[in-house]
């Protein structure tokens, strides 16, 4: 296999850390390739070829070329898993993919204004009231995991999941946005039970293995 994308990216991490959960070691089971930003190459027409979009991540798997992070994540899981991370079941997968969506299509595209806007935006082109109105309705999407996981150890059935990648990473960067500008965010409101969550996700061999790097 080979995977598409800088390991800097918050989609190419969830990949990297689902590969390591199935037991997949980069060089030896998959061929990671630097793509986007700094390493182009998404500009390329053989890399438009394979995602018309030009963005990252790109999984090629012999004759199957994935795009989308979360449909990759699902790909790996159900091709290369065992349940464990995706469940067959209709309504257990339902419990997972939920917190999936909410991920992309809630938080993440709430948080990534303030996010983009304090760490790949000019100082002199951010624009400040959307980057603390985006670090402020993030704190309170991010509320519903913590009252979650304050009455459950995982945010998806009772274990960990996809469900908890995506939503890890996120979380993390909401966090290292307040820590790293504290002059321009508001102080993070308490969220013990997601704290914890963090700290024991990021624990895990795999996603230590993956390396990543915000």
């Amino acid at each position: 296999m080979k995977l598409y994308g800088r390991r800097t990216s918050i989609n190419v991490q969830k990949v990297l850390w689902c590969l390591g959960e199935l037991g997949l070691e980069e060089g030896r089971d998959f061929e990671r390739i630097d793509a986007g930003l700094q390493f182009g190459v998404v500009d390329t027409l053989e890399y438009l070829a394979l995602n018309p979009n030009g963005l990252v991540p790109t999984l090629v798997d012999g004759d199957v070329v994935v795009w989308e992070s979360n449909t990759i994540v699902r790909y790996l899981a159900t091709s290369r898993g065992d349940e464990t991370l995706l469940s067959a079941d209709p309504v257990a997968r339902a419990d997972i993919e939920k917190w999936m969506d909410w991920q992309l299509g809630t938080l993440w595209a709430t948080l990534r204004i303030a996010f983009l806007g304090l760490t790949r935006t000019p100082e002199n082109q951010r624009n400040y009231d959307a980057i603390r109105a985006s670090h402020q309705q993030s704190a309170r999407l991010l509320g519903i995991a913590d009252r979650v996981l304050d009455t459950q150890p995982f945010l998806a059935l009772d274990r960990f999941t996809v469900a908890d990648i995506g939503v890890a990473l996120a979380a993390q960067r909401w966090f290292m946005l307040a820590e790293k500008f504290p002059e321009r965010l508001d102080a993070v409101p308490a969220v013990p039970a997601l704290e914890r969550w963090l700290k024991t996700v990021t624990q895990r061999p795999a996603y230590v293995a993956a390396n990543v790097g915000l």
